[in-house]
């Protein structure tokens, strides 16, 4: 039987934390910043986390 692939779109936007959390990328962070308000975008920089009923599916994809 051939190797599993990974989905490489998957694997270049989760990043597995060493607890086995998948952490992501904020979204709304990369145009029109002037409209939004400095503690909305210092807020943004901070990490975010996938929803844990989402983690199994993530993990597939990305082969972990």
């Amino acid at each position: 039987m051939p190797k599993m692939k990974s989905r490489r779109g998957a694997k270049k936007r989760f990043k597995v934390t060493a607890s086995g959390k998948i952490k992501i990328r904020r979204a709304f962070r990369s145009h029109i910043l002037t409209s939004k308000s400095t503690k909305r975008k210092r807020n943004l920089r901070k990490p975010a986390y996938l929803h844990p009923a989402d983690e199994p599916r993530a993990h597939k994809m990305i082969l972990e």
